[in-house]
């Protein structure tokens, strides 16, 4: 188990009480992880204490140091101990690495480097995740569906990812979160007036998938990740017009094959199989010199595709073989859950975050969330 800091953990329990009142909640988010120094500061005096919490001493405002390895223990200057924490007063952001962060900062040593984490409240991490996942002039509505999404991501990931030194990591594959620089006033009222509210189903947070835009249809879950939850199914969407929902790209045969490998040179792609909305599913990609089958994630991956709803048109030019390929596709993203662009034009069209919400996330109930002070 993780040493405790200055102040008792908050452990969570979800109690899906409609109308109750969330407390704050601190989360641990990873900003830099396995690196061999970090910089640390504070935009006021900050308190610098040990794994204990036993005051050490303080940092000056403005000012910041390297924090490093040093005989299996963590060094700051001139302090020293198994991990360190930065504590700035009057509400002062800390920089961690290369980026200023509301909330404290705990440096620790694992087997593999040092570790800084973000301990930050749940709803002003949540300014951050909105400022890099959606823009500021979009309707509140949309807004408030997309802190509903992030807030109920961010809990699941932390009950089912988290570990004894953090529950999120800050990059695309949690959330994106870059600290102060891209919040902004629309977010803090979009979160703050959802303060608190998850979905869930059957009493359960969900796995709250979002996405920038589907192509005109979200997907059912078990076409693209293995698992087979009953409120991440495929619905309409309301993306239809907007800048993410087709796209084109073009490839000369090198290219191709120089992505592609095992094949040689490509002479054709076939789909094997797609999900009932079009995605693929499998790809059938025939060269000279052998053929392979490649799922839709993988070949995206390969090839730098926004999306696995696509069609590949091959331009022999009168020759032999292809010359160029054209893919056509629509959508950004999985395709699972809440479309980010949909969800815009929902909101311009009059819908509520609640309706939103559950248009995306079938069968689902917003709740709001109890947290009771425990130590861990």
């Amino acid at each position: 188990m993780p040493q405790k800091g200055p102040k008792l953990w908050l452990a969570m329990l979800f109690w899906i009480l409609l109308g109750a009142t969330a407390q704050a909640l601190e989360l641990r988010v990873a900003i830099e992880e396995s690196v061999s120094q970090v910089k640390v500061g504070s935009t006021t005096k900050a308190v610098v204490r040990d794994a204990a919490g036993k005051r050490l001493g303080e940092i000056a405002p403005m000012n910041a140091f390297y924090a490093q390895a040093n005989g299996g223990g963590v060094v700051l200057d001139r302090w020293r101990s198994t991990s360190l924490w930065v504590e700035p007063d009057n509400n002062g952001y800390v920089w961690i690495g290369e980026r200023w962060y509301r909330g404290r900062t705990r440096v620790v040593l694992t087997d593999k480097g040092l570790t800084a984490i973000n301990y930050v409240d749940l709803e002003k991490y949540l300014y951050s995740v909105l400022g890099g996942e959606v823009y500021a002039n979009w309707p509140q509505e949309a807004l408030k569906a997309q802190a509903v999404a992030a807030r109920t991501y961010a809990l699941y990931q932390r009950q089912t990812r988290g570990n004894s030194t953090y529950d999120l990591g800050d990059t695309i594959a949690w959330q994106v979160y870059k600290g102060i620089e891209s919040e902004a006033p629309p977010m803090y009222s979009a979160v703050d007036t959802t303060a608190g509210q998850v979905v869930t189903y059957n009493g359960k947070i969900i796995l709250a998938a979002f996405h920038s835009s589907s192509g005109g249809h979200t997907e059912n879950v078990e076409n693209v990740w293995s698992d087979n939850l009953p409120y991440l199914r495929g619905v309409p969407d309301f993306d239809g017009n907007t800048p993410e929902a087709q796209w084109v790209k073009n490839f000369t045969r090198e290219e191709l094959s120089s992505r592609i490998s095992g094949v040689g040179n490509v002479l054709s792609m076939t789909p094997e199989r797609t999900s009932p909305f079009g995605r693929i599913i499998t790809m059938k990609v025939i060269g000279d010199r052998s053929s392979r089958v490649i799922s839709g994630p993988a070949l995206r991956l390969a090839l730098g595709l926004r999306s696995t709803w696509f069609t590949v048109t091959a331009d022999t030019a009168g020759k032999s073989v292809p010359s160029t390929f054209r893919i056509e596709g629509r959508g950004y993203g999985h395709g699972l859950g809440l479309s980010q662009w949909g969800a815009y034009s929902m909101a311009r069209q009059g819908a509520n975050y609640q309706q939103i919400v559950r248009h995306y996330y079938q069968n689902t109930t917003l709740a709001k969330i109890k947290v009771v002070n425990e130590s861990r």
